[in-house]
């Protein structure tokens, strides 16, 4: 085969988004192909800004944040034998896969 396969993984936890990726790389190298990654891509940052008070107290406010973080892997030189291993992985399920050939 020797094709190329892009995994992007995307998910609110980093910690998720780190062992994901560890557990490809992992079941990818034991079958024998060639990973390069996880490289971080930019941390998505979502700030919300909210009145506390419905009426009165304008200056009285509260912020929230919701950070999205990005990994990126590569995989090359890849056999039947990976395409198996990466369709068979679980992973958690508050990470978001993209696969792309």
């Amino acid at each position: 085969m020797s094709q190329k396969i892009r995994i992007k993984l995307k998910s609110f936890d980093h910690n998720l988004v780190d062992k994901s990726a560890e557990k490809i790389v992992k079941t990818v190298r034991t079958t024998g192909a060639v990973v390069s990654g996880p490289i971080p891509l930019p941390t998505h940052r979502r700030v919300f800004t909210v009145l506390r008070s419905t009426f009165v107290n304008k200056k009285s406010r509260e912020q929230f944040e919701l950070s999205s973080y990005k990994r990126l892997l590569d995989i090359y030189s890849t056999s039947a034998k990976t395409i198996d291993a990466l369709m068979k992985l679980e992973l958690p399920s508050g990470v978001e896969v993209e696969i792309k050939v």
